[in-house]
């Protein structure tokens, strides 16, 4: 066990007040190095964790209150590391007065949270009170101040009051086993509003209600709903019951849609792992036309190497990203990565990439040609770069200028 006096957590010093400025990358890369350093010391002390999650969660907020969150990276970072953090403070063995403590701390934490950030801190109340007799307190602690609110909400039959205690509340209850109260109070609320029908589902889905909860939830669907939250949610509700296969038809490919195709094709594949990763590639490829390159690296992921050359050939692929599986599977999978490195050059003659400078260019052609040499067809593959390059048409001539030398172009 390590001393809480003694050990100096390394996020405390990067986690001031306004420590970033208006870039995403550098606090996304601190916000990922604290939650490996608290992990980290969760091997060995999770007591220990369980207070250096508090406190980093405490410092997030105001450090980060001045990054550009537009893009949406930031947020999704500071989620991902709540899901993480969250386990690290609910599973730390410690006494009742700790954790109670912990409990005010976060809550003012997520009180004073302006952007906001934290606020999916307030999804897993019920997980962080860790038992039902802790979590129907909390509950209590917010309970006339929702009714109040949905009240008025109900009168004025719509708008929306921001209660920072709602989802917290509605949380603590289900993890009291108030089920009832839950469905109480959104019967209370706006016809027209179906925020709170989430928690409406998960409560009958607790209660064993599951054909219940899953026509509830697709009651749900409206103009404030988001669609893709509810096709989770009754994912879930499908795969609790064993129906995988209606799971899959119904919902897999709008729940687990992520920021980046290949991690959306990740998300599928580990939901549904006894579903063939080429019929899930498919699916996903014929649920976004036009876009059929973008699943090039899905394809490599999963190894379906044709599909992937195929995919690249089809619609425009980041020409980065083929160069880097041509310099990955140079000798590995050397004839795919010909195929990679010269459709990279391809689509760089049609001016695609983003920043692309005179290194991308000639980095596409030395991959391919030394997978080409790998493969032995090193000849081959120079012809055809020449006439793709040969055939470039922008004013400025952009790889050409690059690569006519090594082509005999100029």
């Amino acid at each position: 066990m390590i001393s809480q006096d003694r050990y100096k957590w390394e996020f405390r010093a990067r986690f001031r007040r306004n420590a970033f400025g208006w870039r995403s990358q550098p606090a996304i890369t601190r916000i990922r190095e604290a939650v490996s350093e608290i992990k980290r010391v969760r091997r060995r002390d999770p007591t220990l964790a369980g207070e250096g999650a508090v406190l980093f969660l405490e410092r997030l907020s105001p450090a980060i209150m001045n990054v550009d969150g537009s893009s949406g990276a930031i947020g999704n970072a500071v989620n991902k590391a709540i899901e993480e953090l969250v386990p690290v403070i609910s599973g730390a063995p410690v006494d009742d007065a700790t954790r109670d403590a912990w409990l005010e701390r976060l809550w003012t934490a997520i009180q004073e949270d302006q952007m906001p950030y934290i606020e999916s801190l307030a999804d897993y109340w019920g997980d962080l009170c860790v038992t039902g007799e802790r979590a129907s307190r909390w509950a209590d602690r917010y309970l006339e101040d929702l009714r109040m609110i949905m009240r008025i909400e109900a009168e004025r039959g719509s708008g929306f009051f921001h209660y920072q205690g709602t989802t917290a509340c509605f949380s603590a209850l289900l993890k009291a086993g108030r089920n009832e109260e839950i469905l109480e109070l959104i019967d209370r609320g706006p016809k027209s509003f179906r925020y709170y029908r989430m928690w409406g589902a998960r409560a009958l889905l607790a209660m064993g209600k599951k054909a219940h909860a899953l026509r509830y939830a697709e009651e749900s669907r409206d103009g404030y709903a988001g669609s893709t939250h509810i096709s989770r949610q009754c994912q879930e509700i499908l795969l609790s019951s064993g129906l995988y296969e209606e799971a899959y038809d119904r919902y897999a490919l709008e729940a687990n849609w992520k920021t980046t195709y290949l991690a959306t094709f990740r998300e599928v594949v580990r939901k549904f792992p006894h579903i063939d990763k080429a019929r899930i590639l498919e699916d996903l490829v014929a649920s976004t036309p036009g876009n059929e390159g973008k699943w090039f690296a899905a394809a490599k992921w999963a190894g379906l190497y044709d599909r992937a050359i195929e995919l690249a050939n089809t619609s425009p692929c980041d020409p980065k990203t083929l160069t880097r599986a041509a310099r990955d599977m140079a000798q590995t999978q050397p004839r795919f990565a010909v195929e990679a490195g010269i459709a990279a050059i391809h689509w760089l003659v049609e001016g695609y990439g983003y920043e692309i400078t005179g290194i991308d260019v000639i980095s596409a052609f030395d991959y391919a040609m030394q997978a080409a040499d790998n493969a032995g067809c090193g000849e081959e593959a120079l012809m055809r770069i020449r006439e793709i390059v040969a055939r470039e048409k922008s004013a400025d001539r952009f790889v050409t200028k690059h690569l006519g030398r090594k082509l005999g172009l100029e």
